[in-house]
């Protein structure tokens, strides 16, 4: 099982621009600004003792390729994050991609572990495992992890966590001018700034192998498979209720082409179009907040709130008076990687 543990750099993140030669040097000088103003918010909160900044920190650390070997590097902010009194499964499953992908040992396997304690009854672990096992070639495994998936009462995978602690720790330091692009005014460059430390690094999450379990879930399969029908069924409906787009797009798909009921198949197709149609406008929304001040400081306060990748994406939308349902001439198909698990890398 491959991971996501390459991520942009900031860098890549704020810049993705080209950049004209004539305003080389001024771009240099504006990069050089904002890594400084990176590496501060990181010293700042690293700080502090609570699990929430330190991971807020572990994750803008990791995002710029901070201090790499040193205190302030990700690997010893994250530690130091699971570590902390009262830190919750949130801190491990971002250390998960504290591991070297080259070197095939993601991922980290002492997270996981952990997680499996500190959170047994959520799917998104079991995922984990079952993709660990399916790596290694033990189908018994596998097939074990995947009843543990479904028997499971909730998915999460920790993303909105990310997105509060990185949302809390924007606000410690007030960008310095040398940061801002110049361009338009200054709140709305302030507001660009931490839209694309907090969403531009916060979505950066270590995912399961969710075509993993699709596969486990075929057609083909589950005929060939008659009780296989129950446990993927039972997958699905927690993962309809996840926490992320992603885990409720395999939901409704595995209801959509494994229930034998024409009912529940057709709310299943009902349901991807409204998800795809929220997806595609959050995005949208997200795209005006670097330019809209206001929009980006009511979606850095929702963030702050906490709560999960779907909610959020939910509240963000009822904020801006977009309804949750698609229009009925709307297509069911996905438009946006987040919510087709076919289209996930495990």
């Amino acid at each position: 099982m491959t991971w996501r543990t390459a991520f942009t750099s900031l860098l890549t993140i704020l810049f993705g621009l080209t950049v004209l030669p004539a305003h080389a040097e001024n771009a240099a000088a504006q990069r050089k600004a904002r890594e400084q103003f990176q590496h501060d918010l990181v010293s700042v909160l690293a700080l502090r003792a609570d699990p929430k900044p330190l991971l807020g920190a572990a994750l803008l650390a990791r995002a710029g390729d901070i201090d790499h070997g040193g205190p302030l590097d990700f690997h010893h902010l994250i530690t130091r994050a699971a570590a902390a009194q009262d830190a919750g499964p949130a801190a491990n499953w971002v250390r998960l991609s504290d591991c070297d992908a080259q070197a095939d040992n993601c991922p980290n396997t002492k997270a996981l572990d952990a997680l499996v304690k500190q959170a047994p009854d959520n799917a998104a672990v079991w995922l984990l495992r079952m993709g660990q096992a399916a790596q290694n070639g033990d189908a018994k495994a596998t097939e074990a992890a995947l009843q543990k998936a479904a028997n499971a009462s909730q998915y999460d995978d920790y993303t909105g966590r990310s997105l509060q602690a990185l949302a809390i720790a924007v606000m410690q330091l007030p960008p310095p001018p040398a940061t801002l692009s110049g361009e338009g005014s200054q709140r709305a460059q302030v507001a660009d700034l931490q839209m694309t430390l907090v969403y531009g690094i916060g979505d950066a999450q270590p995912l399961p192998g969710f075509h993993l379990a699709a596969a486990q879930c075929l057609p083909k399969v589950v005929k060939e498979q008659p009780q296989r029908r129950a446990t993927c069924l039972k997958l699905a409906h927690v993962l309809v209720w996840g926490s992320s787009p992603l885990a409720r797009s395999l939901g409704l798909h595995l209801r959509s082409t494994l229930s034998e009921d024409a009912a529940v198949r057709a709310r299943a197709d009902a349901a991807m179009r409204d998800l795809t149609w929220q997806v595609r406008h959050f995005g949208q929304l997200e795209a005006q907040a670097r330019t809209h001040p206001e929009l980006a400081q009511r979606m850095l306060m929702l963030a702050r709130q906490g709560g999960t990748q779907m909610s959020l994406m939910q509240a963000t939308l009822h904020m801006a008076g977009i309804p949750l349902e698609a229009p009925d001439e709307v297509s069911p198909q996905p438009a946006a990687a987040a919510s087709s698990p076919a289209a996930e890398t495990p």
